[in-house]
């Protein structure tokens, strides 16, 4: 993978496919190494770029703390870095918080925008405060992940529902998985900047088509978030989907929606 330097750090990257310009920003606690699968979705039928956010993988750590605007520029100079005066971008999770902090800064960089289960924060509504679980032992966080990824999933629903039985027992084993001291600070710093989110009144500076894509049932970014994203935007579609906080897993319309908005 590609790494260069920009805003005083080294950014690891990948690019792949061909096709219209997509930037591809992924979310909380992600890596190029842990989601590679994602990426093969976009890259079929676009030039699509993603990265390492600051002190994630393989891109650098500088002191803290960082911020959303820190998130948003390093996206922005990497887009800079590799030639895209324009581009397509799309967001998912915390990144679609950066995404919109990146959009609202520079409207005019961005031809087409595809947000997917976030949050505006403030007056918008914030998404659930992932912070607040690091003090928790793993169990507890595990039993809490459970209720918030898929607010449907009770005992008796994953009992009948083998496909989110096997989605949510994979979610449940992240806060036990071992992870180095470096790897947690990234995370750390990663969850302080997500809980100062907030582009709320903002947002109406974005020019651009834009897709807000929500899962009925997230309970880490609730659909009433995906609802105020849409009212600030002035060219948005809101869009639901059967599914929680990983709607575009679970409902087999959603990824192909999305690539056809962004294909557009």
């Amino acid at each position: 993978m590609p790494v260069t330097r920009v805003n005083d750090i080294d950014i690891n990257y990948e690019r792949a496919g061909s096709g219209p310009r997509v930037l591809f920003i992924n979310g909380t606690g992600a890596t190029l190494e842990n989601t590679a699968g994602l990426l093969g979705f976009y890259s079929a039928r676009f030039d699509v770029v993603s990265l390492d956010q600051r002190g994630l993988g393989k891109t650098s750590a500088p002191p803290g703390p960082y911020t959303m605007a820190d998130y948003a520029a390093d996206a922005l100079a990497l887009t800079e870095a590799i030639g895209w005066d324009g581009f397509r971008l799309v967001g998912v999770s915390f990144g679609g918080m950066v995404a919109q902090e990146l959009a609202v800064s520079a409207p005019e960089r961005i031809e087409r925008l595809a947000l997917m289960c976030t949050s505006p924060g403030g007056e918008g509504g914030s998404s659930y405060p992932l912070h607040e679980l690091e003090s928790l032992p793993p169990d507890e966080q595990a039993a809490i992940w459970m209720q918030i990824l898929d607010t449907r999933f009770t005992p008796e629903w994953l009992a009948s529902n083998d496909g989110d039985r096997a989605l949510a027992e994979m979610v449940a084993r992240r806060p036990s998985m071992p992870r180095s001291d470096d790897v947690r600070r990234g995370e750390q710093l990663q969850l302080g900047a997500r809980a100062h989110h907030d582009v709320h009144d903002r947002l109406p500076r974005i020019t651009c088509p834009t897709l807000v894509a929500a899962g009925r049932y997230d309970g880490i970014a609730p659909l009433d978030n995906s609802r105020a994203i849409a009212a600030q935007i002035p060219r948005s579609e809101l869009r639901i989907y059967e599914g929680g906080h990983v709607f575009f897993i679970q409902d087999p319309r959603a990824y192909p929606e999305v690539l056809d908005f962004l294909a557009a």
